[in-house]
């Protein structure tokens, strides 16, 4: 996500990071190079030229000229100006209402939105623990209705069901008479997506507004459209009263002009962002965090927040006893870090996290990425118990075997047993530590009050 502005901005803000003082001339420079970082990453122009005047206006005041490490001031105050373009603070969901408590999804088609309704009704039902019915308004796609169907079954909340015979106003007004019924907390009203912007199509999503009165109305955009998703979500603004902002596929943009050109141009909060498409591959929106990744700092609190929630807590203190005992890290126990790592979102999701990785990232994935880590779990499974546990009994033959089971070759059975080898190391050293959670916990305390990470040479 957002790797070549992360590239951009990096290398234009190296330049400048080592200097013992600013002088207007070195921030002319760099400023020119984050400008045309920002136009390249497809952010609206005067987002940009708002952006690169309050930079200049912050670095060539007293502001920079007291510090100690201007260099390091300056990138601080690129993070700031990037954390207050998309919006300061994490804007979560008003469910206040008294239930069901409506949201409603608008969006043009291919954005996205079915899908973001499963995804937002997944977060509410694990994270919020929210009773969620969802239903959909869209009678021009009766594959729309089936879709959501199927994706209400795979997450595990209600689905109201309608036919493409049905008025939309209707349609709704019995999901959230059933709701009341089954006590639900919050209700999600899928609309019909068209691919362009109409009178008809506004004309219709008013009507439905005005008659289901939502709690929050979404609007839900391709992030990978660039500006154009700004102007968009602003066209919908002007004709609904929207209350916050919904970008998906961000994993494939990596420009990451939208997300830095939504809020100046709307008004309104990015909400949440789809990283992935997987159910569970909705974030909410940290500017701050964002602005991180962006700059190359990584975004390890939300990295700990899906540790805490993916990682098998029980297996964990199960396996640090088992090496304090002076058991040997097996094969079977690798293979369980290679499903909690998957349960993160596998390789790609962690480095684009981790502080620093930048272009590094890139190249771990070309070595270890997530079709590598299903290649080792196949050749684990492909042993049998006892080979897991005792590694060593592993000759040529149950080589060839286990590379001819897994449809893989000898070549990558040696250096998955190598790997192993390694990780056995490394766990031992964290379990003296402390184990992975004190790890985290460490990272965690690296970072300032803020909650930020420390500009780049910091680290």
């Amino acid at each position: 996500m957002f790797e070549n502005l992360t590239d951009r901005l990096s290398g234009s803000l190296k330049k400048i990071t080592g200097q013992a003082k600013l002088t207007e001339d070195n921030i002319k420079e760099t400023l020119r190079e984050v400008r045309m970082a920002l136009l390249e990453a497809d952010v609206a122009l005067p987002v940009v030229k708002e952006f690169i005047e309050q930079v200049k206006a912050r670095s060539v005041g007293q502001e920079v000229m007291r510090s100690l490490t201007p260099g390091q001031e300056f990138v601080r105050i690129v993070d700031a100006e990037l954390v207050r373009v998309m919006g300061e603070t994490c804007e979560s969901l008003d469910l206040s209402a008294q239930p069901p408590a409506v949201i409603m999804m608008a969006g043009l088609q291919g954005a996205g939105k079915t899908t973001t309704v499963a995804k937002l009704s997944r977060f509410l039902k694990e994270r919020e623990k929210k009773k969620v019915m969802v239903v959909s308004a869209d009678v021009y796609r009766p594959a729309a209705i089936k879709q959501l169907e199927t994706l209400a079954g795979e997450v595990d909340v209600e689905f109201f069901p309608s036919t493409s015979e049905q008025n939309p106003v209707d349609i709704a007004a019995a999901a959230i008479d059933a709701a009341k019924k089954k006590f639900m907390d919050v209700v999600i009203v899928d609309t019909a997506g068209r691919l362009h912007i109409d009178d008809e199509m506004m004309g219709e999503i008013k009507q439905l507004h005005a008659a289901v009165n939502p709690v929050e109305t979404l609007f839900v955009v391709d992030s990978m459209t660039g500006q154009d998703a700004a102007n968009t979500a602003k066209a919908f603004n002007d004709a609904l009263p929207l209350t916050g902002v919904v970008l998906t596929k961000t994993d494939g943009d990596a420009r990451g002009g939208a997300a830095l050109s939504v809020r100046s141009i709307t008004g309104k909060p990015i909400k949440f962002m789809g990283v992935g498409e997987k159910t569970d591959a909705l974030e909410p929106f940290y500017p701050d965090r964002v602005a991180s990744r962006i700059l190359g700092m990584g975004d390890v609190l939300t990295l700990i927040e899906e540790a805490e929630r993916n990682l098998d807590k029980k297996k964990a203190e199960k396996l640090t006893k088992k090496i304090k005992k002076g058991k040997g890290f097996d094969l079977e126990d690798f293979r369980d870090q290679l499903l909690q790592m998957k349960n993160m979102g596998g390789m790609g999701n962690l480095l684009d996290k981790l502080p620093g990785m930048g272009q590094m990232a890139q190249a771990a994935q070309q070595h270890v990425n997530d079709k590598s880590l299903g290649q080792m779990e196949a050749m684990i499974c492909s042993m049998t118990p006892h080979e897991r546990r005792f590694p060593d009994v592993i000759n040529n033959p149950r080589k060839r075997r286990i590379a001819a089971g897994s449809g893989t070759q000898i070549q990558d059975v040696n250096r998955l047993l190598k790997q192993h080898k390694q990780m056995q190391k490394m766990m031992k050293k964290f379990t003296k530590k402390g184990g992975m959670a004190n790890m985290m916990r460490g990272m965690k305390g690296m970072m300032p009050p803020g909650g930020g990470f420390p500009p780049m040479g910091r680290m």
